[in-house]
């Protein structure tokens, strides 16, 4: 399906159908698929470019934890395909590391919460693992497994960016050589929480995109300070209201900024009506990490049409 061709589908939609999105339902995502080409990124400097800001970048959602919901676990790739067939989404995702040292998809230590299953998942081989069943926000159990990263990266591939949120205990090498061995790099950008932390992961990939905190000046100083270059950095600026000092500093730079509306922005957006997560990119955000990434989109999607907004990289 061309560009024009879908300009023109979403040009001719009402108000009271706002979003391009794409056609597939929940009915069709029986098994995950091999195909739904979304981003065109021949190589990682393509990367590069599409996080670097510009006035007409095209602002995104970012699936907390793929974008869970009733039905749809967390964590898991029949969630993120069903984010994907909706609209062009980075897909952030949790990674752990069992027993036997296969890395999983996994946000808590313990697999009570989401799996059949109990205990930590450290002290399960991956094979005990593969056993369990996942289940939804609601608690109920689904048909659905938890995937390797390297099975995760190798779907993604194509159809969303992924953001690695690395768990305590999993060594960043061994995340980064199951991006070297799935040839993920175009599509993967590893979560860090300080100057320290992406300074490691810089040194030990120094081609790879890195999510770093960035709330202030200093942190930004903290960065350069250990070399840590902007042209591989996108920000996480936090989870209230931005700072416009501070996105315009990082915009300056060329650095995407990502708001967290996990929590008490995506609650103002849900009572005051969805248009509030436009206002969030209009006062400077450029990519919302979100619990209600199909809500969050639809309001993006007008936003997006209405300043006639594209990217080559965008399908």
């Amino acid at each position: 399906m061309t560009k024009k061709f879908n300009l023109f589908l979403c040009l001719s939609l009402t108000m009271l159908s706002i979003g391009c999105f794409r056609s597939n339902s929940a009915s069709d995502l029986t098994t995950v698929s091999n195909h739904n080409q979304v981003f065109n990124f021949q190589d990682v400097e393509d990367l590069y470019r599409f996080l670097t800001y510009s006035e007409k970048r095209v602002p995104l959602v970012s699936a907390h934890r793929g974008g869970p919901d009733i039905g749809y676990p967390e964590n898991a790739l029949e969630t993120f395909q069903r984010i994907a067939y909706k609209t062009p989404a980075i897909i952030e995702c949790d990674i752990a590391l069992t027993k036997d040292s296969v890395l999983v998809l996994m946000h808590d230590e313990t697999v009570d919460r989401t799996t059949t299953g109990k205990g930590r998942v450290r002290n399960h081989t991956y094979q005990e693992l593969k056993s369990l069943y996942l289940k939804d926000k609601a608690g109920d159990v689904t048909n659905f497994r938890i995937p390797t990263l390297e099975e995760t990266l190798s779907w993604g591939i194509g159809k969303v960016i992924f953001t690695l949120d690395v768990k305590r205990e999993v060594p960043y090498h061994m995340v980064i050589d199951a991006i070297r061995n799935t040839k993920a790099e175009a599509y993967s950008v590893i979560i860090t929480y300080s100057a320290d932390q992406a300074a490691v992961v810089h040194n030990l990939a120094p081609d790879l995109m890195i999510s770093a905190s960035i709330k202030s000046t200093e942190d930004l100083l903290r960065l350069n300070d250990r070399d840590v270059p902007d042209t591989r950095l996108v920000a996480f600026v936090g989870t209230s209201e931005v700072d416009r000092q501070v996105t315009d500093l990082l915009h300056q730079h060329g650095i995407l900024c990502i708001l967290g509306t996990i929590g008490n922005l995506d609650r103002q957006a849900k009572q005051n009506g969805d248009q509030v997560y436009a206002d969030y990119i209009e006062n400077g955000a450029d990519i919302l990490s979100t619990d209600r990434p199909l809500q969050a989109a639809k309001a993006l999607d007008f936003y997006i049409r209405k300043r006639d907004l594209s990217s080559p990289y965008i399908n």
